[in-house]
């Protein structure tokens, strides 16, 4: 059995998905702790107290606890201010580690920031150190060179590339990323993907997951996300706006909160323009468990970003018997078959969007079977199987 604390000191497993700080990142911390738990083994996730209403020690799952931890007031933050409250943050774990009399086997951090953390603590306790990034800042800027990504950051996952003892990438293509952006080497990196909760994520009656979202009767897309420009979603509506043939077609936006209101605005005005806002929904931040139904509902869901570490939502989709329309970037070209389990579009415009929705859309028999071998693809991404090669990981170092 080992004791193992899992850092993520800014995305807390428990917040609703869709959110500035809410996504795979979440998603992967949560349901990975909890199969180690499940597996037998004691695990702690420490993560910042971003509200006051939250308890500072939460049962996450069986052996598995969600503990919060002050690092400046209990409110939302940019990330790069976290990065001056780490010395307070560090303190709190100790204290918590000398009150509660525990001793950990091992470190796993998860981002730039909780990789600084964890070369602290790693110094302090004396432990082996597993990072995962989750996104690079390089690879972020490379993809979109709009994107600002603070030197600091990139700076500092230099640092922790070279400091941890082994980094965990999510794709073959994301190793080549620390290797030649980073300087990473190459037997350091171990390539596990992320995993998918195969009893969630189902297929189920199409017509009855349309009723209870109110879009009985229409052909229906689904976006899931952040809402930010990475994700590409202009691309996504100018896709819509050219498929005229389509009165019935629904694009359903799930993700986006208060941090989102302006990218939400951009979007509503760039739908208006192209004359098609009756036909897009924003809903907002969506529960996870709630998810399947958006899925089922859907002809297709469609990844049109400018980089993705892996995209759960592809996987998500997959396993739910929907095909998939993404980019082909990052691990979408791993995740995604093309022309068996969806479509790959190599170029990131509008036009090459719609003419692999409008295939889709126009040929019932061949989404069926898109989506029956998107569900059987996915097998392998079960958590129990991604969890088993994690241990691996963590046994190799913790002897």
């Amino acid at each position: 059995m080992l004791r193992i604390a899992e850092i993520c000191i800014h995305g807390c497993p428990l917040r609703t998905l869709g959110g500035k700080d809410s996504g795979g990142m979440n998603v992967y911390v949560r349901e990975l702790s909890r199969q180690l738990g499940r597996q037998g083994h004691k695990v702690d996730v420490f993560t910042r107290w971003h509200d006051h209403e939250e308890p500072g020690v939460m049962p996450l799952g069986e052996n598995t606890r969600l503990i919060h931890l002050a690092a400046g007031e209990r409110e939302d933050m940019p990330r790069q201010d976290i990065y001056h409250y780490l010395p307070q943050f560090l303190s709190n774990v100790c204290h918590f580690m000398e009150r509660e009399g525990v001793k950990y086997d091992l470190l796993h951090s998860h981002y730039w920031l909780s990789a600084r953390a964890a070369e602290q603590l790693k110094a302090r306790l004396g432990i082996p150190h597993v990072a995962t990034f989750h996104t690079l800042g390089l690879v972020k800027k490379r993809a979109r060179p709009e994107e600002q990504e603070p030197e600091l950051r990139i700076d500092t996952e230099r640092e922790a590339v070279a400091a941890a003892d082994r980094v965990i990438a999510f794709s073959a293509g994301e190793r080549e990323d620390l290797t030649h952006l980073y300087g990473a080497h190459r037997e350091k990196v171990a390539v596990i993907p992320c995993g998918v909760d195969l009893d969630l994520f189902r297929p189920m009656d199409r017509s009855q997951a349309r009723r209870e979202l109110g879009v009985d009767g229409a052909k229906v897309l689904l976006f899931a996300g952040r809402l930010q420009p990475l994700k590409g979603i202009d691309i996504l509506l100018k896709a819509m706006a050219c498929l005229e043939d389509w009165k019935e077609l629904c694009l359903l936006i799930a993700g986006g909160d208060a941090e989102s209101e302006d990218e939400m605005a951009r979007l509503g005005s760039l739908a208006a323009e192209l004359g098609i806002s009756q036909r897009v929904s924003f809903l907002g931040a969506v529960a996870h468990e709630r998810m399947p139904l958006l899925y089922n509902a859907a002809n297709v869901c469609v990844v049109p970003s400018y980089h993705e570490s892996f995209s759960l939502v592809a996987i998500e989709a997959l396993a739910c018997g929907t095909p998939v329309v993404a980019s082909r970037v990052g691990c979408l070209t791993t995740t995604i078959s093309d022309g068996q389990t969806g479509y790959l579009v190599p170029h990131l415009s509008a036009e090459a969007f719609a003419q692999r929705l409008q295939l889709l859309l126009g040929d019932e028999e061949l989404e069926r079977r898109l989506g029956a071998q998107g569900r059987n693809s996915v097998a392998k991404y079960r958590w129990s199987a991604i969890a088993d090669q994690v241990l691996e990981v963590y046994r190799a170092l913790a002897g």
